[in-house]
């Protein structure tokens, strides 16, 4: 399988970051190759990224020894979200149907996955969020149609946009893991404001639905202190619990956000004032 090791850093050495450096510590890039799977073991609380693109032959996972486990799923929890074309999940012989945006919720102790694209010209994106589980919670799938939706924000700020809570309480439940996907509305382009930080839970944002040429530049650093990454559909930021994060299209896009830590509770942040933020 092949796991890429990203370590992170803490704030008090982005200052030292250059533009590439802050892309290798806090991005993971070409996690969506076809007719391959990637992952990348991050040390933000262990949580395991990764992409697959079916178009040939079904990719599979399952072996654990690129986590020190005997299996992948022996002490691990994950969340698939299918962000393109229609496809199937079999996990230990039961096949799950994806549609776009829908999500697998796949639990602990479960031995292989297989996943394969319905058409390989128009082939599933399945991306991954898995982080470290104490309890058996069953795998379960979650239907778009199914997702909790809540709709935020302002017009006159450009930042209306609709938060699908997949893998949730109120949803489906897991372990530690939190999963979901934002939108922004039309003729809005800001994401998660006003900006805040969550030092008990860090979160992965997947970009995608994006058109070549646009960007997302996403603001991360402590409110005194930030700094900015330029990323593309299929991009991975890192997000560290002492890390704002925030950002801003150039048009249209969506973002998975993936969440693990010491709880599952949306209330437990630390607003931070635009006017303070440097």
């Amino acid at each position: 399988m092949g796991m890429l090791q990203k370590y992170g850093a803490g704030p008090d050495q982005i200052d030292a970051m250059n533009t590439d450096r802050l892309r290798e510590n806090f991005m993971v890039e070409g996690m969506f190759a076809p007719g391959k799977i990637g992952f990348a073991y991050t040390h933000f609380d262990r949580m395991i990224v990764g992409g697959a693109v079916p178009t040939g032959a079904p990719l599979s996972f399952g072996g654990g020894e690129d986590v020190g486990t005997e299996t992948f799923f022996e002490a691990r929890e994950m969340g698939i979200a299918n962000l393109g074309g229609v496809g199937w999940i079999e996990v230990d012989g039961t096949r799950y149907d994806l549609g776009n945006r829908d999500v697998l919720y796949i639990g602990r102790g479960s031995k292989t996955v297989t996943m394969q694209s319905d058409d390989a010209e128009n082939p599933a994106w399945f991306y991954m969020n898995s982080v470290p589980a104490g309890a058996d919670i069953p795998t379960r799938l979650i239907t778009r149609s199914e997702a909790k939706v809540l709709k935020m924000g302002d017009a006159e700020k450009g930042n209306v946009r609709s938060l699908a809570m997949y893998i949730h309480p109120e949803v489906s439940p897991s372990c530690l893991l939190l999963m979901g996907i934002t939108d922004p509305a039309k003729g809005s382009m800001w994401n998660t404001m006003p900006p805040h930080l969550h030092e008990r839970r860090m979160e992965a944002y997947c970009y995608f639905d994006m058109s070549p040429e646009d960007r997302v530049m996403h603001f991360m650093g402590r409110p005194d202190n930030t700094r900015h990454l330029v990323v593309g559909a299929g991009d991975i930021v890192m997000s560290p619990a002492w890390s704002i994060h925030m950002g801003t299209g150039t048009g249209p896009y969506g973002f998975v956000w993936g969440m693990t830590g010491e709880n599952q509770a949306y209330t437990d942040v630390d607003p931070v004032k635009i006017s303070e933020l440097r």
